[in-house]
């Protein structure tokens, strides 16, 4: 954990932060989240695992701190009961008002805030290669090796625990669907060509699975 908190530590700096205590501060709160009890997937290893495939491709991004600090925030608030985006809308706040307090410039804090709701749809503009990067990071599970997935995919069942087995069905297909829909899955070309498949192959092995 400590080498996690420092990687925070390292992006706030480079990104702009002046206040160094309030940066742990800040870290010290985004580690408590990420490591809630009702988390099965969205844990400090989801956090950690974005964080590499950032720091693995930081090149394609203008400002990747940044990107290293929405990836940080973006699963910061996270209640599987709320609807729609909330939960992003929410970690956006959050990273606005964490970082404001670290001395981290209004521009930089904006676009940290942006980078957050992006996660919501993943829908990224062509050009917005810091949002890709992002995107492409929060989904690289979906490529992963059959086994991985299906642990992945049972990790987010049992974060929807409460909700019962045909409603979960209903939705977690309409996500799916929606993934599956996306002009790409990935925008970093070097993800994109190695990933896609993969990723389009679990997706609808998947898929297959929730409905009839």
């Amino acid at each position: 954990m400590t080498e996690l908190i420092e990687r925070w530590r390292t992006a706030a700096l480079a990104a702009g932060s002046t206040d160094p205590a309030a940066v742990d501060v800040a870290g010290e709160e985004l580690v408590r989240r990420w490591r809630e009890p009702h988390r099965h997937y969205h844990t400090v290893e989801h956090l950690a695992a974005v964080l590499d495939v950032v720091d693995r491709y930081a090149s394609t991004a203008p400002r990747p701190d940044l990107v290293r600090l929405a990836a940080w925030c973006h699963d910061a608030v996270y209640d599987p009961r709320v609807p729609g985006d909330r939960n992003e809308r929410d970690s956006a706040v959050l990273a606005g008002t964490l970082l404001a307090r670290t001395g981290l410039p209004a521009a930089e804090v904006a676009e940290v805030g942006r980078l957050v709701l992006l996660t919501a749809g993943h829908v990224v503009e062509p050009a917005d290669s810091a949002g890709g990067l992002l995107c492409d990071a929060d989904l690289a599970v979906l490529a992963a090796p059959e086994p991985e997935y299906d642990r992945y995919a049972a990790a987010i069942r049992r974060e929807y625990a409460h909700v019962p087995e045909p409603d979960y069905r209903t939705g977690r297909a309409r996500v799916l669907s929606g993934l599956l829909a996306l002009p790409a899955l990935y925008r970093v070309p070097a993800l994109a060509t190695s990933w896609t498949n993969r990723a389009r192959t679990n997706l609808t092995r998947e898929l297959t699975t929730l409905t009839p």
